[in-house]
């Protein structure tokens, strides 16, 4: 008979150990008949660990039984069968399923379990009072299993979320460095990451950074060390790597990147989307304008195609200009964009007032001044040519990446 500290005797726990290999293949049994997750894996390496987490459960339970409370400085009893519970649960995040199909098999071996001891238990004389205690007994052993393989699946979960974020890091880096497209998929397979088809580099400030990537679908690839940077600009500018920025999504991805300060590269093929990052980072050293907050550069081609060569067009602009050289520096801004908005609005005086904000008759005044600079060279094609391209950018300061506005001083006043 059972003492009040022990549940079963030793007598009735050696029957039920005897019994115990059928009880388990019973149990496995009835986990993969019930829980559709496990009904096709008892040929699989996950039937092993079914069969030999519920077989090391069992015997811990039956150690539970025999001695409740463990010795002043003992092993707990269960110690194994908590650790294997922990291990499955663990095995169970590894291979991408949730703790619910486990739950379901702890609460259908639980019964099986208690089938077979209630069953024994009564046949060796154990009381009814033994045998409600025997109940709780059970209920709190599933639960403590239960637990322990919670635990397991959560610090699985964070550790390989760790993980797979620093390897998720290293392939954005690659994509911005332009690593081969071999090393790209390797990166890829590593991080369990699917690429899509294309991606679109968004450079923009760190400290917007965050917000922007949670308001974009897609789960935007971020760097924060990014590449090419001075170090200035290293210090302040994030890029988020967006996927499929292309047709009807485009629009939605530049509304969520308003008001952000953001230059918007165009759509390449995953593996391209260095070429992406360099186009929105020549845009922003271009200051082409923000609208609303946002560049797209794929509205400023013709200005990033004369920006590429910042040298060559500075020569170009020289000596389109030489004409101007040798006035006053604020009269020579003011008839120089006179002259772009002139080129551009192909002389329509009306226009080209609205453009400057200035009244028809200083356009008029300005042209007569540029007409007597440049004489015949205003009706030259190539030197035509030459002057719009010449003055298709608005010169960076090279200082701080912005754009120089030589209209500012007195616009409005005529020289």
């Amino acid at each position: 008979m059972a003492t009040p500290d022990v549940l079963l005797d030793r007598a009735t726990v050696a029957l039920i150990l005897g019994r115990l290999p059928e009880l388990a293949a019973r149990t496995v049994q009835a986990i993969t008949a019930d829980v559709p997750a496990y009904r096709n894996a008892l040929a699989g390496p996950l039937g092993a660990s079914i069969t030999s987490a519920v077989a090391l459960a069992l015997r811990g339970f039956l150690r539970l039984a025999v001695e409740p409370t463990p010795a002043a400085g003992g092993r707990n009893a269960t110690s194994p069968a908590l650790a294997g519970a922990y291990d499955l649960g663990r095995g169970e995040a590894r291979g991408g399923r949730t703790m619910d199909a486990l739950l379901t098999a702890y609460r259908v071996g639980a019964r099986e379990a208690w089938r077979e001891f209630s069953r024994t238990a009564l046949d060796t004389g154990v009381p009814a009072s033994g045998i409600a205690r025997f109940a709780e007994l059970v209920f709190a052993y599933i639960d403590s299993l239960s637990a322990a393989s919670a635990a397991g699946h959560a610090d699985e979960l964070s550790t390989t979320g760790r993980v797979r974020d620093r390897h998720l890091t290293q392939l954005a880096l690659g994509l911005l460095t332009g690593e081969s497209a071999d090393r790209l998929a390797e990166r890829a397979t590593r991080a369990d990451w699917h690429p899509p088809a294309t991606f679109s580099a968004v450079l923009l400030p760190t400290t917007d950074a965050a917000r922007a990537a949670a308001a974009l679908d897609g789960h935007p690839l971020r760097v924060d060390e990014a590449p090419d940077l001075r170090d200035d600009e290293q210090a302040e500018l994030s890029v988020l790597l967006v996927p499929d920025a292309v047709d009807h999504r485009r629009p939605a991805v530049l509304r969520s990147l308003a008001r952000r300060n953001a230059y918007v590269g165009p759509a390449r093929p995953w593996e391209q989307a260095r070429v992406s990052y360099l186009r929105a980072l020549r845009a922003r050293r271009l200051g082409l304008p923000l609208t609303t907050g946002v560049c797209d550069t794929d509205d400023h081609l013709a200005e990033l195609v004369v920006g590429a060569d910042p040298a060559a067009l500075a020569d170009l602009r020289a000596r389109a200009l030489a004409p101007l050289a040798g006035l006053r520096p604020t009269t020579a801004a003011r008839l120089t964009e006179t002259l772009r908005a002139w080129l551009l609005h192909q002389g329509r005086r009306e226009d080209i007032a609205a453009a400057l904000h200035i009244h028809p008759q200083t356009v008029r005044y300005r042209v007569s001044q540029l007409r007597e600079h440049f004489g015949g060279r205003l009706e030259d094609p190539a030197e035509v040519a030459a002057l719009i391209i010449a003055l298709l950018v608005t010169p960076a300061d090279p200082t701080d990446g912005t754009r120089t506005d030589p209209t500012r001083a007195d616009p409005g006043r005529p020289d």
